[in-house]
């Protein structure tokens, strides 16, 4: 089974010196009501613009699919 984008994006959390990724990931943890177990990009893209906390910028969620759909 291919893992969600929430299970691929918690391997950027809690680095020493935080970057946009991690910072990502760190509020994504923390928010309750993402979608964790999807792996559909209008879903979640949605969730991002309708609810998602200010540091879940959607530029930064747009690099990480990329990394997410390389795999």
């Amino acid at each position: 089974m291919e893992r969600s984008f929430y299970h691929f994006a918690l391997s950027y959390r809690g680095k020493t010196e935080a970057d946009d990724f991690s910072r990502f990931a760190d509020a994504m943890f923390l928010d309750h009501s993402f979608p964790k177990t999807t792996s559909d990009f209008e879903k979640i893209s949605r969730y991002l613009e309708e609810r998602a906390h200010p540091i879940m910028k959607a530029s930064v969620f747009d690099q990480l699919w990329d990394e997410y759909t390389s795999h």
